[in-house]
């Protein structure tokens, strides 16, 4: 099936003074509002708000609404309790990552906030059969906004998505390093669902109680330093999620047989994912940042070891990206990051190791070359 063509959404505030908009996934909102570095040390305070109405909402109602989710998606979401937050991944046969949706189901409605609403509304309505259910693409109707908040959303409080990385849920693996020692350990984050029409009164009541309003310069750079992975930047057709890191928070290891199942079975318990996340550290004696989809090499005129999949200016850490790398990448080189006929120096921080061993990787029973050959073959 393919993905119907986005729908770029105004918002409002772009009509503050100083509003620059947004390119990309992004389009239609702040990219900053005059001064990104003030913003993003206002959201590492606590003390700001992020529009980010340019995600899409899904709702899916009816009595069948979450074991049917949990049939088809990644995640263990039978008998998931009211205002609780998980997210989950639809994957292709093969294991592919095809949409990604932070899950919160409020008692009668389960909501889905996606990058792919309308490609993940149409493949969710042609799943349904026979099934008590009924999904609707409302992005027309709510918009979102992100909150530097580590909290659920409360009884009296609107529809609120608390993102819980790097913590493992149950069920879950890292490859990566401890909830503890993870770079994103400290950063506190959430997604509040708001009547589109309402959008410009909800950051007024933030504003009103002290907070700034900060842009998607701001909030990239923050989840960049968290090691977060983001479906439109970090995902193409042929990612799993295991080369993400992402089976900490999106994937249940135990439950009952979904599509791509057995692939990220296969992966996990026998190979080693093709390629691997890797967080860039960029030389930042130039004023461009390269832009994602920039090829990186070990060198300059260098065989492509991957691609960088997105990039900020950090207020403390300077100029950062994320980048998949193959795996056979070796740890402790310098990379060349291509930029507008030039080359940006980085050195990487390991984020998923090129063993691709989980923790908690079953003992392998004999040789595990025919495992890894089938993991390997990208």
């Amino acid at each position: 099936m393919s993905e119907p063509t986005p729908v770029v959404r105004r918002s409002p505030l772009l009509d503050r003074h100083g509003a620059v908009a947004g390119t990309g996934a992004d389009a239609g909102v702040a990219w900053h509002y005059g001064d990104p570095t003030a913003e993003q040390r206002a959201l590492v305070r606590g003390a700001a708000v992020v529009d980010q109405s340019q995600l899409g909402v899904v709702t899916v109602t009816g009595p069948d609404r979450l074991t049917w989710l949990h049939s088809i998606t990644s995640q263990q979401l039978t008998g998931l309790a009211p205002r609780t937050s998980t997210e989950t991944l639809v994957l292709s046969p093969n294991g592919h990552i095809e949409h990604a949706a932070a899950v919160v189901d409020d008692g009668t409605v389960t909501w889905l906030i996606t990058e792919t609403a309308p490609g993940l509304a149409a493949w969710l309505d042609s799943m349904r059969f026979m099934l008590r259910v009924e999904v609707a693409d409302v992005t027309d109707d709510w918009a979102v906004l992100g909150e530097p908040v580590a909290a659920e959303g409360g009884a009296d409080e609107l529809v609120t998505w608390h993102d819980l990385w790097p913590r493992v849920a149950v069920g879950g693996t890292r490859y990566g390093p401890s909830d503890e020692e993870h770079p994103g350990a400290d950063r506190a984050w959430r997604l509040v669902l708001v009547p589109r029409g309402e959008l410009l009164r909800e950051v007024a009541a933030r504003e009103a109680a002290g907070w700034s309003l900060a842009g998607t310069w701001a909030s990239e750079a923050l989840r960049i330093e968290a090691w977060r992975p983001r479906f439109s930047h970090e995902v193409d057709h042929r990612t799993l999620p295991h080369e993400l890191d992402w089976l900490r928070t999106a994937v249940h290891l135990n439950k009952g047989c979904y599509r791509g199942q057995e692939t990220i079975a296969r992966v996990h318990n026998l190979g080693r994912p093709p390629r691997r996340l890797v967080m860039l550290h960029l030389d930042g004696s130039g004023h461009l940042l390269p832009e994602p989809g920039a090829s990186v090499r070990a060198q300059a005129d260098g065989p492509v070891l991957g691609v960088l999949t997105s990039s900020a200016r950090h207020h403390e850490l300077g100029p950062v990206a994320l980048a998949v790398l193959k795996r056979s990448a070796p740890v402790d080189l310098d990379l060349i990051v291509d930029e507008d006929g030039g080359a940006v120096a980085a050195a990487q921080d390991v984020v998923v190791p090129p063993d691709g061993v989980s923790v908690d990787r079953p003992a392998p029973r004999g040789p595990l070359a025919p495992g890894l050959r089938l993991a390997d073959q990208r």
